[in-house]
C-alpha cells in the first residue's frame, strides 16, 4: 500500500474507532519529502471525512450503541462524550476546533454532532479546516525539525527520533487521559 492509501485508510480508521492520530505517518513521511506529506494530509483528510460520515450516520440510526463503542477506545471516556455535547450545544460546529487543544477525538464530535442537531452539511465543513490546520502544522513541524535541527543525522536516525517522540507522546497522553 503506498503512503497516500495509508494515510486515507489511517484517517478513516482514526476518525471511527482506531485511537493513534495520523499525525504520526504523515510527520514520518514529512522527515523526507515535504509536499508529498502535504499531499497525504489531503489523503487523511478525506479519510477523516468519510469515517466522520460513517459515525455521524450510525450515530442518529443508533446512538446508544455508538457511544458504547467508543467508550470502550482508549482514552475515551463517559465524561469525555458529554463535554463534547456540552461544547457543541455552546458554540456549535466550531468545538471541533477544541478537540486537538484538548485531546479530544474527533471521532467523538462526529458521533455528537446529530444529537444536537447539527447538520451533516456543516459538520463536514467545519472538519476540513478543524481537522487539516493540525495535519498541515504537524507536517511543517516535523518537517522543519528534520532540515533544521536534525540535518546532519541520517533518516534512519531521524525516524527513530520521531519513534521516541511519539512514544513517549502516547505514553504522556494515555496516562494523563486514563
Amino acid at each position: 500500500m503506498g503512503v497516500r492509501a495509508a494515510s486515507l485508510v489511517w484517517g478513516l480508521a482514526e476518525a471511527m474507532l482506531f485511537f493513534i492520530v495520523p499525525d504520526v505517518l504523515l510527520s514520518a513521511v514529512a522527515l523526507q519529502d515535504r509536499a508529498l506529506a502535504l499531499r497525504c494530509c489531503l489523503w487523511a483528510l478525506g479519510g477523516a471525512l468519510l469515517g466522520g460520515i460513517a459515525l455521524f450516520a450510525a450515530s442518529s440510526v443508533a446512538p446508544e450503541a455508538v457511544t458504547g463503542l467508543l467508550v470502550n477506545v482508549p482514552a475515551v471516556s463517559e465524561d469525555m462524550l458529554e463535554r463534547v455535547m456540552v461544547d457543541l450545544g455552546d458554540i456549535g460546529p466550531w468545538a471541533l476546533f477544541l478537540g486537538p487543544l484538548t485531546g479530544t477525538p474527533y471521532k467523538l464530535y462526529a458521533a455528537s454532532a446529530p444529537q444536537i442537531g447539527l447538520g451533516l452539511g456543516l459538520f463536514l465543513l467545519v472538519s476540513v479546516p478543524a481537522r487539516l490546520v493540525r495535519f498541515v502544522l504537524v507536517v511543517l513541524i516535523a518537517n522543519t525539525v528534520s532540515r533544521w535541527l536534525l540535518a546532519r543525522w541520517t533518516l534512519t536516525v531521524r525516524r527513530v527520533i520521531l519513534g521516541v517522540f511519539w512514544t513517549v507522546f502516547y505514553a504522556g497522553f494515555f496516562a494523563m487521559m486514563g
